[in-house]
């Protein structure tokens, strides 16, 4: 860690799959430059590739953790460097790359754990073709879980003022029942309720918790979990004070008027909330692994590889995604604030 170097510790970035949009999005931020002082992790020569490609006039420098810490000066992209095992053809997967994406996510984990960084932003990877290497990996959430020594995380996106958070995460539809347990549902909702307070500066937040089943189960007849699972964790929890709404029927928890004095929604699984948040704000919301021992964000969507080295990226996430970041990492009051 360095501590003699003046001025705030970098969001460190990494682009993700280099065959996608990851590389460009950086490209296009370190055009602009910013008030946030930051640093990718990536192969060097594939960003100067890729700038080449789309045409964009930036200089790629190895970044010296001993020079001082200066915001990001338009036309010059720090990079920590990771070589790339393979040529990167954007568009075109390669699984021999695989491990060079996981290199550069252990890497920025260790180097927030250490205090070299003040938070994490992720670009988008490609699980598929990381499963295809030979490795498992469920995404992000669950890896940064791991490498961190953290038990229990909660995926969480930000988009406007609507925030949605996630009681399972990347699971097959079959398999979402059996882990709606009580202790699941409990800790998530204390993680949730908590990084609220602590990160977002939002006093005594107010969840919505959705049911699992349709009409939440419409008292037992279309599934018990909400009776024998959620209900129960939820009144024991009100019992102590927490402000906890549900369980409540998926399909109408988000109405305008419905959502006017809730903070957060909590849905059970990751497609009964999250396709709300993005027709909200897809292309400028944000995902939030809450729960880490640092700030972790990231973009709300995917590696594009139809896009990656066209021009025709869009880096409206990233740039939410770095200002949140940055925002939750000093103040705490960003994500209140602006989201």
């Amino acid at each position: 860690m360095v501590d003699d170097v003046a001025g705030p510790r970098p969001v460190v970035f990494t682009p993700g799959e280099p065959a996608g949009i990851g590389p460009d999005l950086a490209l296009m931020m370190a055009r602009e430059g910013g008030d946030v002082p930051w640093v990718a992790i990536a192969d060097p020569d594939l960003m100067v590739a890729r700038a080449r490609c789309l045409d964009i006039p930036v200089e790629v420098r190895i970044h010296d953790p001993a020079l001082p810490r200066l915001p990001a000066r338009p036309g010059t992209l720090r990079v920590l460097p990771v070589v790339c095992p393979a040529p990167v053809d954007p568009g075109h997967l390669d699984p021999r790359n695989a491990a060079y994406v996981l290199e550069t996510l252990g890497r920025a984990v260790d180097g927030c754990l250490a205090g070299d960084f003040a938070a994490l932003v992720t670009g988008p990877v490609h699980k598929g073709v990381i499963n295809e290497s030979g490795v498992a990996f469920t995404g992000h959430t669950e890896f940064l879980a791991a490498r961190s020594g953290t038990p229990q995380v909660v995926m969480m996106l930000v988009g406007g003022s609507l925030r949605v958070a996630l009681v399972t995460t990347h699971l097959p539809l079959a398999e979402v029942p059996r882990h709606i347990t009580r202790r699941r549902v409990e800790a998530v909702v204390r993680i949730l309720v908590a990084e609220l307070e602590k990160r977002f500066g939002i006093p005594h937040p107010a969840v919505r918790v959705l049911g699992l089943n349709p009409h939440a189960g419409e008292g037992g007849h279309l599934g018990r979990e909400e009776l024998e699972v959620i209900e129960p964790v939820l009144e024991r929890l009100r019992a102590e004070g927490l402000r906890l709404e549900g369980p409540v029927p998926a399909d109408t928890a988000f109405t305008p008027t419905g959502l006017a004095n809730v903070d957060v929604v909590l849905a059970m699984y990751h497609d009964q909330g999250l396709p709300v948040l993005k027709h909200v704000g897809f292309g400028a919301a944000v995902n939030v692994t809450l729960g880490l021992p640092f700030v972790r964000t990231s973009v709300d969507h995917g590696t594009a590889l139809n896009l990656a080295g066209s021009g025709r990226a869009d880096s409206g996430s990233l740039e939410a995604a770095m200002a949140l970041a940055a925002g939750l990492s000093g103040s705490g009051r960003s994500g209140n604030s602006e989201f």
